[in-house]
């Protein structure tokens, strides 16, 4: 018997106005070292008091936080505090608000509770709220979990689940030490007070079988210089944004299949630029999934530039260039994240193809890191060779370096970088 409870029995909690608990469930890396997870503390925020309030404070020993939808934050007129960038692991962290007609300051638990409330209330407009607060909201990304799987998405998922608005009290739960909660310390933590708990993952598993957020547009045979290849083309339901699967040979959930999931980069793949390895590992992959005869790649158009679109690429070209920066710093320059992209959708190409088990063609272990909570286990990544040249191996090198990138440089060149980056 599985020491966690079932989504369907979260979310007859969540209609009692009781609080469960969400588990990150620990994981390895692929390098064998143990990621850190989170267990968060959550309740609908329609329902929130002051003593429901007043007792996670007590027992989390970290900030509050009130996760909603992006068109729920929209309609209220609250935006990003930072616009384009994100928080710790990704988050969409909102400028801080009190509800306006907060009696003090706003701090008290009875007027947190009030502005959580509020932020909930389908009545409730712009003027309803002051910046900045004692509340900071977080955004969701359209799609929940099946696009990140945070606790963030975790929580307006289950709320809207539960029949109520996509807004939700969340709090991170530490020990007694201040550390980052273990598994078996909210295990106990729940028994002890009665809670239900779960993890993401298993919502995952409870939404993918229960809907999916992709379409399949159409599928035709696509012979190539590297063998007979069938494209499927899905549209995604959360932005429609377009996903190409190219298929070879059988696929099922009992082999491992070699997979690739390649960011798009116009400039390397069709252009032929040498500022960056992205065409050479796309026909490189091409080649090993050929040689073994059976194989995906899943082409992401909307990755441009890890995910900061061509024009902001192209400006960084133009920082690395003038100013010498790197592919990281040239990003933060433009105010953007090292790396925008997410995986999930792709992950539900995968499943929908029937592939359970995958080797995985990347030499990005983060790459890999989520996709086992879209039912799909890694049991192998496979790095991918690159010949550098002297106007990408600096590009290169910081992907190995600063980034955690296992490139496999055929070459140790000494020869500095011209021209910019990636």
């Amino acid at each position: 018997m599985s020491d966690f409870n079932t989504i369907e029995e979260i979310i007859t909690d969540l209609q009692q106005g009781r609080m469960v608990v969400l588990v990150d469930e620990r994981a390895l890396d692929v390098d064998g070292t143990e990621m850190v997870g989170e267990g968060e503390l959550m309740m609908v925020a329609e329902l929130v008091s002051s003593e429901a309030l007043n007792f996670i404070v007590r027992h989390t020993g970290s900030s509050l936080h009130v996760a909603a939808s992006k068109d729920r934050l929209d309609q209220l007129g609250l935006g990003l505090m930072v616009p384009g960038s994100e928080g710790p692991r990704g988050a969409s962290m909102v400028m801080s608000v009190n509800a306006s007609l907060a009696s003090g300051s706003g701090i008290s638990a009875h007027d947190r509770a009030l502005t959580i409330r509020k932020l909930a209330d389908p009545l409730s407009r712009p003027a309803d709220f002051v910046q900045p607060g004692h509340l900071t909201p977080l955004q969701a990304q359209p799609g929940g979990v099946l696009r990140r799987a945070g606790h963030t998405e975790a929580a307006v998922d289950l709320a809207q689940l539960a029949g109520f608005q996509p807004v939700a009290l969340i709090a991170a739960m530490l020990d007694e030490q201040g550390e980052v909660a273990s598994t078996p310390y909210l295990l106990d933590f729940a028994h002890q007070h009665g809670f239900k708990i779960a993890t993401i993952k298993d919502l995952i598993a409870h939404r993918r079988r229960t809907e999916k957020l992709i379409l399949l547009e159409a599928r035709a045979p696509m012979p190539t210089q590297y063998g007979e290849f069938t494209v499927y083309a899905y549209r995604s339901l959360v932005d429609n944004n377009p996903y190409l699967a190219l298929t070879l040979g059988e696929l099922d959930g009992e082999h491992d299949t070699l997979v690739r999931m390649h960011s798009g980069c116009l400039t390397g793949d069709a252009l032929g630029s040498f500022l960056c390895d992205c065409g050479e590992q796309l026909h490189r992959s091409f080649e090993m999934i050929a040689a073994e005869g059976r194989g995906v790649i899943v082409y992401i158009q909307h990755h441009e530039g890890r995910g900061i679109g061509l024009f902001h690429k192209l400006k960084a070209y133009q920082l690395q260039r003038d100013q010498g920066l790197d592919t990281i710093e040239a990003n933060h320059a433009l105010g953007l994240p090292m790396d925008a992209r997410d995986y999930g959708i792709g992950a539900q190409v995968l499943y929908d193809l029937g592939l359970r088990r995958v080797r995985f063609l990347t030499n990005n272990p983060k790459k890999r890191v989520g996709l086992e909570g879209y039912g799909i286990t890694v049991v192998e990544q496979v790095s991918i060779a690159s010949l550098p040249n002297p106007h990408n191996i600096r590009y290169l090198r910081t992907k190995r370096d600063r980034m955690g990138h296992h490139t496999l440089l055929t070459e140790d060149h000494q020869v500095p970088a011209s021209g910019g980056e990636n």
